[in-house]
Parts: C-alpha cells; sequence; structure tokens
C-alpha cells in the first residue's frame, strides 16, 4: 500500500515537473569540474544580464552544501515565502525570479548535512513547486563535480544544456574534461566553455596581468569542437560588487563588456527563433 503510495506521489510530482518544464524554452545547467573557479558568479550574472535584455529568467542554485547565490544577489536571510503549496521564488528584477536552498533555512550559515536522496528530493521540489510562471530561460547553478546534483538535472531536466566554466591552470582542464565525458554519458549538449580568472585587471593601472596564464579553457574547447563563449578576467571589482549582492552589470568595467559578449555568444548558439521573438515583442 505505501509502496503504490509513494509511487502515485512521485508520477504527480513528475507531471507537475514536465508541466512547468513544457513552458521553459532553454535550460541550462552551469557546471565545473572542480570549485574555486566562479561558476556561481558566472550563472547568477548570465541570468541578470538575459533578464536586463528583457527575458524571462528563472535562477536555481542546486548547490545544497555551498549556495552562494542569494549572498551574490544580495539575498541572505530572506526566506522563500509559501502561498498554498507553492514556493514564491525571489523577485530579483521584473524579469529575474530566484530560488536558493538558503531561503529555506533557519540561518543562512547552517550547514546541510544530507545524503543524495533527500538533495535529489528538494531539487525536483524546486522545480515541482515553486511558482516560477513561464520562462524564457532556466539556469541551473550546480556544485562542482559529476555528483547527485547534476545527474539529477540530467536525468529531470529534459533538453537541458550544459555551460562549463573552467580556470586556464591545467588542474582545472582536467576536471574539465571530466565535465565533458559526464555530458556525452547522459546526452546533454554542451552550449560552450567559459574562461574564468582569466588574467588579472590590475585596479591601479587598468592593465591586464595573466598571473594563472590564460587560453586553457578555449584550446580545451577547440579539443572537443565545443563552442568558446569567451574569457572573464580576474576583476577586483567583481569581487567587491559580489560582496554587497551586486552584479557585474552595475560595473564600469572592461568584464561588463566580456559578460556582454559571453551572453551575446551564448544567444547566438540558440534557435534564432528566442531572439526574434523578443525583436517582435519590442525587447532588445
Amino acid at each position: 500500500m505505501g509502496c503504490s503510495s509513494s509511487n502515485q506521489e512521485l508520477q504527480a510530482q513528475d507531471q507537475k515537473i514536465n508541466n512547468f518544464l513544457q513552458n521553459v524554452n532553454h535550460k541550462i545547467l552551469v557546471m565545473s569540474g572542480k570549485g574555486g573557479v566562479g561558476k556561481s558568479t558566472v550563472a547568477t550574472n548570465l541570468a541578470v544580464f538575459l533578464s536586463n535584455q528583457g527575458y524571462k529568467v528563472g535562477l536555481l542554485d542546486v548547490d545544497v552544501h555551498g549556495p552562494s547565490i542569494a549572498g551574490l544577489l544580495g539575498l541572505t536571510g530572506l526566506r522563500l515565502n509559501t502561498i498554498g503549496n507553492q514556493i514564491q521564488p525571489y523577485h530579483y528584477n521584473d524579469n529575474l525570479k530566484v530560488v536558493s536552498i538558503q531561503g529555506l533555512l533557519d540561518q543562512p550559515d547552517d550547514p546541510l548535512i544530507w545524503r543524495g536522496p533527500v538533495k535529489i528530493g528538494i531539487i525536483r521540489q524546486f522545480l515541482a513547486d515553486v511558482n516560477w510562471g513561464p520562462l524564457d530561460f532556466l539556469i541551473i547553478d550546480s556544485p562542482p563535480g559529476t555528483g547527485d546534483e547534476p545527474l539529477t538535472v540530467a536525468q529531470t531536466v529534459t533538453d537541458c544544456q550544459a555551460v562549463i566554466i573552467t580556470t586556464p591552470q591545467e588542474i582545472a582542464l582536467a576536471d574539465v574534461r571530466k565535465s565533458i565525458q559526464f555530458c556525452k554519458k547522459v546526452n546533454m549538449p554542451i552550449l560552450g566553455i567559459i574562461e574564468n580568472m582569466s588574467g588579472f585587471v590590475c585596479p591601479s593601472c587598468g592593465n591586464m596581468h595573466a598571473i594563472f596564464k590564460s587560453g586553457g579553457g578555449e584550446k580545451t574547447a577547440a579539443d572537443y569542437n565545443l563552442p568558446f563563449l569567451g574569457q572573464l578576467p580576474i576583476d577586483p571589482s567583481v569581487v567587491t560588487a559580489g560582496d554587497v549582492g551586486q552584479s557585474i552589470d552595475t560595473l564600469t568595467s572592461h568584464t561588463k563588456e566580456n559578460m556582454q559578449h559571453i551572453v551575446e555568444q551564448l544567444l547566438h548558439k540558440l534557435p534564432s527563433k528566442l531572439v526574434q521573438q523578443k525583436h517582435d515583442c519590442g525587447g532588445h
């Protein structure tokens, strides 16, 4: 009896997830082979820049052990509200809705000591029970590596595509190659690779210094015949902005231009129908 009822609940949840996903034009999983490469910063700013261009965007943080998107957008400590049986996402701006595990915690610094099944359950709930509404883009920020979270997304989010973030050093690139193999195994198309921390912008003189060397991400993309979406430097102003909950679009640095270039490259890789719709509707 219990088993049958649990199967019915699972099927009902599957139906809710499918209903939601049918109203999302593009689902993008932002992933990285290792931690510390700025994946959440890139995911957050992809979402903000797309929303600034008039697209309806959902940003979902499924990094349950190290959620940082709430902090990057100045949402730390704000609880997610529930109306009826639906979780209400944060409205960052008119076009961007955000959901992070942090919104369910009593204290933002509480650690989550969860095994795989619980993590899988919460990711499914964030797809089934959140009042997202129709979206042009769902950007999903997953933890580094190829564990439960990206695997759950791959198995649950139909037509999902990956954007892989790396830094230029060889040790990071070795982990990127694992992410590429993961995507191949789960049949997830790769939209492209972004090289973050590609050179350092000196705050005094504005010159670029290749402290980690650069170009490794572009070379890896070429080796695997994958699109290279662009490079982002280490920019102290990005760190300052992130610490106070501001996105790169508030800056006046070259990094903002680089991010805009990456967004344009990304849109260029997607069916022109989406971009055309925006122009038809008076979007930019």
